[in-house]
């Protein structure tokens, strides 16, 4: 590929920022396309919220040294970010950089990637062929890029995932938008007149929805007509509300406690499981018809916070050739890492390039993104990744193979946890393997068995799978 072409970085967000930092560190001319007015654009959309992890495990290394060398003062590592603290004390100072700022461009919204004058079907000369870049500027013109690589790390965001348990969202969701909110609305700050006094039913079983709820218990606190209800669609509560002291992240486990305590105290009403079949407007409120543990149920509330995850956007990437796993829509090698179906430990192995690595050479799917459908992801994860992916970049292999990471553990599956220890004798990774035997599972067991390195649980270099970025 054209060596002066630049590495295309599609999004300025930590991990797109990260990459960048990367590339310069290396002598790499990179090419940040961001669809926003500032670095960080989707994390000031959760700007209210407080991060798990510490500034520690959000400052990416390469980074930090081209800050510290602007006489850029680092924040407590120990301290908790809020999102829009990690925008205002991180990326924003990142960005204006002299070695990164003149290569971001703003108001960029990226609408394809291809090869120039090669369509999906074409072989010949594919390798050689720079990338196009298709983006429409913030005047609304459409314009066109070339890159001699692209690492696609624009999130998932803003592909919030429907109400509906089948994926798709429930009949009358559409049309009942302007009263439901999806992600970490701030419904104690700015959105609180909305929510305050109001019964509002929560969707979801992750850490967004228990922020959204200890969040609408701040507000019934000085608006004690405020009802929670808070919807599970499947059953899996204790395997969240479980880490507490276990985890080493102290506040993903205090989160998971208060949770757990407003439910026992009758503040927050749980329903799950609940699978919510239709939404209807009704006298200015919202008529939710459900399956209550498989029985009929009709809840009357005057707004929704749907916080089911979040799904990536494949429309742009339509002409490269990508090997997804068609459940998770992750990489097809990282996908059985991060899949729930699979995984119920919480923990992923470090991994960089050869598990992102994709058909059309010189693209890689990075962050959040490179996630999929999988819930959870951490931003160190995402440093991990694009370190590894631009020294292949560089032509340093060897370094590019090295990874190691290795992050804060949850408790969320340990058997010493007395919430959990049924459900881990029996759910994680299929149950404990015999005491005389070097596995932390069953499913690990039989991995290794068969010659491979395991099933990812429970060795001393997997990370923890739980967000950093909302506390989620």
């Amino acid at each position: 590929m054209p060596s002066k072409l630049p590495i295309a970085i599609i999004g300025a967000g930590p991990v797109g920022l990260a990459a960048a930092a990367q590339l310069v560190k290396r002598g790499l001319r990179p090419l940040v396309l961001e669809s926003g007015s500032s670095a960080g654009t989707s994390l000031r959309a959760w700007g209210h919220v407080r991060v798990f992890s510490p500034w520690r495990y959000v400052i990416e290394n390469s980074a930090a040294e081209l800050l510290h060398r602007s006489g850029w003062i680092a924040p407590d590592p120990e301290e908790l970010p809020t999102g829009a603290e990690i925008v205002e004390r991180y990326l924003d100072p990142l960005a204006r950089l002299a070695e990164i700022g003149p290569h971001v461009a703003y108001g960029t919204t990226v609408t394809a990637v291809t090869r120039e004058n090669l369509d999906k079907v074409t072989s010949r000369g594919r390798d050689a062929s720079p990338f196009v870049i298709r983006y429409v500027d913030a005047s609304g013109e459409e314009k066109a890029v070339l890159a001699s690589a692209v690492l696609d790390a624009s999130g998932t965001w803003r592909g919030p995932s429907p109400m509906g348990v089948d994926g798709l969202p429930v009949i009358g969701e559409s049309k009942a938008g302007d009263r439901i909110a999806y992600g970490i609305p701030d419904v104690s700050g700015v959105g609180k007149p909305g929510y305050a006094a109001a019964s509002i039913l929560v969707v979801g079983s992750g850490h967004s929805a228990i922020n959204v709820v200890l969040a609408l218990l701040e507000v019934q606190k000085t608006a004690p007509t405020t009802t929670i209800s808070w919807a599970l669609r499947r059953n899996g509560i204790d395997r969240l509300l479980g880490g507490g002291l276990n985890d080493q992240l102290p506040a993903r486990g205090d989160l998971g406690l208060a949770a757990k305590e407003a439910i026992e105290s009758g503040r927050v009403k749980l329903l799950a499981p609940f699978a919510v079949q239709r939404v209807r407007e009704n006298g200015g409120r919202l008529d939710v018809e459900a399956l209550h543990d498989g029985r009929y149920e009709r809840l009357a509330v005057d707004r929704i916070v749907v916080a089911t995850g979040f799904r990536p956007d494949l429309d742009i990437l339509k002409e490269l050739r990508l090997d997804l796993d068609p459940a998770v829509e992750a990489p097809r090698l990282l996908a059985p890492m991060i899949d729930p179906n699979l995984h119920s430990c919480g923990t992923v192995p470090p991994h960089g390039v050869v598990e992102l690595i994709q058909p059309e050479p010189g693209f890689f799917i990075v962050g959040s993104k490179s996630y999929g459908r999988a819930p959870t992801f951490l931003m160190a994860t995402g440093y991990e990744q694009v370190r590894s992916v631009v020294a292949e970049l560089a032509g340093d292999s060897k370094a590019a193979r090295e990874v190691h990471l290795v992050l804060p553990e949850t408790g969320v599956c340990s058997a010493t946890n007395p919430v959990l220890a049924e459900a881990a004798s029996g759910g994680c990774c299929d149950g404990p393997a015999p005491s005389e035997v070097d596995a932390c599972c069953i499913a690990d067991m039989k991995a290794k068995t068969d010659g491979k390195a395991g099933c990812g649980c429970g060795t001393s270099t997997t990370v923890e799978w739980n967000n950093v970025e909302p506390a989620e």
